[in-house]
């Protein structure tokens, strides 16, 4: 598989999740106080729900109904109820568009 261009980098804000779908698969895309781009699995192992629409803070991402917060490198859940992880994807920033290549994983 190849990667597709998800949106333009300036479409992203800072610490704030951009929910996308590739292939069938949602994905979480997030710009971090750092500037890195982060691309992880949009649903909550908890509770089905969609992770964009929680909160950023530093390298995590929580689940606004619950309050699990996934790691955005890893994709690990730092704190409960979740105890499974989510997908990590590779991400490629080509002239200022955002690459996903969701059969890429880095994590789980």
């Amino acid at each position: 598989m190849t990667s597709t261009r998800v949106l333009a980098l300036d479409e992203l804000s800072q610490d704030e999740a951009h929910r996308v779908v590739v292939e069938g698969i949602a994905i979480a895309v997030v710009l971090d106080s750092s500037g890195t781009v982060h691309a992880i699995g949009d649903t909550c192992t908890h509770g089905d729900i969609s992770l964009a629409e929680g909160f950023v803070e530093g390298d995590t991402l929580e689940c606004w109904a619950h309050g699990s917060k996934f790691e955005l490198t890893t994709g690990k859940p730092l704190t409960l109820p979740a105890y499974e992880p989510v997908p990590v994807f590779a991400v490629e920033i080509v002239d200022g568009d955002v690459y996903i290549d969701p059969s890429q994983k880095l994590a789980v």
